[in-house]
Formats: C-alpha cells, structure tokens, sequence
C-alpha cells in the first residue's frame, strides 16, 4: 500500500499526531506551507523520497534499534509537518534551523496547540514518570472564544448558546474537555448575575469521535444531525427561560 499523508480533515490530521506519532517517539518536528503554485501531490512525492520515509514496520524497528531515526509525514490542505523520533538521520542536518520539540513547543494547527508531557503527579505527590498527548485550545484562539460567549450571554436564549456550544469546532480531548467546562461555568456565571436560566453540562459535546482520517469527506443528511468538519452532532434542547 502506498504510503498515506493527506488527510481529509483537520480532525484526522490532530488524532493521528496526538494518538499514533507522539506515543512513539515522534517528538522533533518541522512544518511548511505548500505554495501556491505548487501541486500538493508533488510535494508529498518529493519530501517521502528525499527522506525515505516509505518504510515498512520492520524497517522502522530496525532503524530504531541501529540508533536511526524514523520519519513521519502529513499534510492537511497545504500546511504540511515532518516528524522524527531520536536518532540519526539527514533530516536534523537539512532542517536545523527549524526543528522543534513537541514536548517542548507545542505544534499549533487550526486552533489546537498539540504538545506531548508528562502526566501530572502520583498519588504520593511526586511528578509522574509517565507522557501523554496534550491536545488543547491554543490560548488566543480560547480567549476570542470566551470573549464571543461571555458577549452573548445574556443576549441570547438558552437554546440558543446551548447549539453554539455543541457546535464548539474542537475535538473533545480532556485538556480540551476542561477548556470547555471552563467556558460553559464562565457563561452561567454571567448569566446568573442577570436572573437568567443556567445552561446544563448536557450541551457541551464531551465525547470524542475517532475518525478515518484518510477517507473522504461525505455528507449526512438524516434528521435532527449536523455536519461539522465530518463530524456529527446532535440538536440540544435546554429547558426553556
């Protein structure tokens, strides 16, 4: 099968960083834009040949255990990411003026700042051996957020805020989850100063939805559903003011 990079949506782009590269090692990364001018395709062309990045598992497996790094590619749109573990290849010479580390500079795209850390402490208090994926709201794109409902808090029924955050365009990851209670308990805040009904945890949109992230995007036209970046929500009706 020939190597994969596009993805279809933004959706697919982030699960496959945060739940397929980041756990393995892929932590040193580069991003670029195609130009204009330029075909997508051949890029993806150029970039997977000039860093052999089309290897099978076994390959990989014997790279990493000569020492040698392995590479990632993905592309969604024409913002495009190269990603590498640790060990020796040609791309910390060609790319060294660019290269980052997720663990220690998150990788933002469409909002998301994408970031790889340790899990917090243990029970005893102590730091926590372990990393995870750290999928959030990057901190401007929140703040415009916050700013947009704290607006309409008390201009705008319950239903309606209730569907703008079920229309919230991040995917549920849990430090997004928190981003989101954080934003619906600053909403009631406001909203309870003015006498006005509180809207329920129901209308935050809290589970996740894993996602194909190659497969091309369709359009779902069943009632009472809503298309948002290939994924489907449901209507929320809150109790009336």
């Amino acid at each position: 099968m020939a190597y994969r990079c596009a993805t279809t949506t933004i959706e697919g782009f982030v699960q496959l960083l945060a739940c397929n590269y980041l756990p393995h090692g892929y932590w040193y990364y580069v991003t670029g834009w195609v130009p204009a001018e330029k075909d997508p395709k051949q890029i993806d062309e150029k970039l997977i040949a000039k860093y052999a990045i089309d290897r099978s598992r076994a390959a990989r497996s014997r790279r990493k255990q000569l020492g040698q790094a392995n590479l990632q590619y993905l592309r969604h749109g024409r913002l495009f990411v190269l990603i590498a573990t640790q060990g020796e290849h040609a791309f910390f010479a060609e790319e060294a003026g660019g290269i980052r580390d997720i663990r220690r500079v998150p990788l933002r795209i469409a909002g998301y700042a994408i970031s790889y850390r340790r899990a917090g402490q243990t029970e005893a208090g102590q730091v926590s051996a372990s990393w995870h994926a750290h999928v959030e709201i990057e901190r401007a794109r929140y703040l415009e957020w916050k700013a947009l409902l704290l607006d309409q808090a008390v201009r705008r029924s319950a239903e309606e805020l209730a569907l703008e955050f079920y229309r919230f365009p991040f995917e549920p990851y849990a430090p997004v989850r928190r981003q989101m209670f954080a934003l619906l308990r600053a909403v009631n805040r406001v909203r309870k100063r003015a006498g006005l009904a509180l809207l329920p945890a129901q209308v935050l949109p809290l589970r996740r939805r894993v996602v194909r992230p190659f497969a091309p995007i369709t359009t779902d036209t069943r009632p009472g559903l809503e298309k948002r970046s290939g994924v489907e929500v449901l209507a929320v009706v809150v109790p009336p003011e």
